[in-house]
């Protein structure tokens, strides 16, 4: 694990204020909303393997959604209250880095919606063989 000034070094500015900060990108900005290359989708504070674009789907929400991560053990899951409201929280497993947060009215088969933020992740494309 890294102290703060790690983090600070590690990070640029916008991954350390979502990743460390719990902040959110706006809609529509991130690199990967749009991305519809095959690939794995892994936390850009750590690299552990979070999402695999097989998982990846069309929310119309304006951040990178996903119906599940690529293993159960992937992300951890906490309660949010901030701003008025009850959400779920998801945070890389690995580092505690904020990816964003779960609803339940994504797609079959799981019915949920990860909901995450494009700074927080990592694209590696899948290689061509």
């Amino acid at each position: 694990m890294k102290n703060e000034s790690e983090w600070k070094a590690a990070l640029t500015a916008e991954q350390y204020r979502v990743l460390r900060g719990k902040g959110t990108e706006r809609a529509f900005t991130g690199a990967y909303w749009d991305e519809h290359g095959q690939g794995i989708y892994r936390c850009a504070g750590c690299g552990l393997e979070l999402f695999g674009s097989d998982t990846k789907f069309e929310s119309g929400t304006g951040w990178p959604s996903f119906f599940k991560p690529t293993t159960d053990s992937a992300v951890t899951e906490h309660v949010d209250r901030e701003f008025g409201m009850e959400r779920t929280e998801v945070v890389c497993s690995r580092c505690g880095g904020h990816l964003g947060h779960v609803f339940p009215d994504g797609p079959r088969p799981t019915g949920m919606r990860y909901c995450i933020n494009s700074v927080s992740l990592r694209f590696e494309p899948a290689t061509r063989e």
